[in-house]
């Protein structure tokens, strides 16, 4: 069943960001979709939960060097 969520992500400066954050998420098991935004700052993300949980979501981009939350 999947799960989508919404993250935001600082440190985002340019198109090549958003395109290591793409890759970092979409190379998660279970992730089928990650669209990042530049302009909004965030990420939507489809993933399937029994595969991957939003803590690696987030893990996953704060290795790629930039912060990421959940949603207030």
């Amino acid at each position: 069943m999947s799960t989508e969520l919404t993250l935001k992500i600082a440190g985002m400066s340019c198109g090549g960001c958003v395109r290591s954050v793409s890759g970092v998420l979409s190379a998660l098991p279970g992730v089928e979709r990650a669209e990042v935004s530049l302009e909004r700052g965030e990420a939507n993300v489809r993933f399937d939960a029994a595969q991957v949980t939003p803590q690696q979501l987030l893990a996953a981009i704060d290795d790629a060097g930039f912060e990421a939350a959940l949603p207030a």
